[in-house]
């Protein structure tokens, strides 16, 4: 009985967060789908190589880790926010422009991790990984 409770309180959940979210289309699936890949990417950065930017080792640090989940939460609450402007609207286009823009930082974050790994990138995206680093530099100046 317990387990039936408990699968109950698991679909209640995920359908709750997936109304939030505006439903579960192919835009959210590819966005969830980036950001594991992007987790998973950071965790092989830190553990297998130890040159993570995230901590001081470069290697694995839990604290670290939680605060890319808590990015990633985050990253979702705004997903959740361009829904209902579009539902208040009557649009479609806040949500998407959302999780489009969301996916683009996510697939530079895995190029990123893969370039780290050593993965033979395109001279194109090496150069506009380059471009973003010093455009992020001069932001943060």
């Amino acid at each position: 009985m317990e387990r039936l409770t408990l699968s109950g309180v698991v679909v209640c959940v995920v359908g709750v967060a997936t109304t939030l979210l505006g439903g579960w289309d192919v835009a959210l699936q590819a966005l969830i789908a980036f950001m594991i890949i992007d987790y998973m990417a950071g965790l092989v950065v830190a553990g297998a190589f130890k040159r993570s930017g995230k901590s001081d080792t470069g290697a694995l640090s839990s604290s670290a880790a939680r605060k890319g989940i808590y990015k990633k939460v985050m990253q979702l609450a705004f997903v959740v926010i361009g829904y209902f402007v579009d539902t208040y609207l009557g649009t479609g286009i806040v949500r998407n422009g959302v999780i489009l823009a969301f996916m683009s930082t996510e697939l530079l974050s895995i190029i990123e991790h893969a370039g780290v790994m050593g993965v033979p990138l395109p001279p194109v995206l090496g150069k506009a990984l380059d471009l973003l680093q010093q455009k992020k530099g001069d932001a943060n100046v």
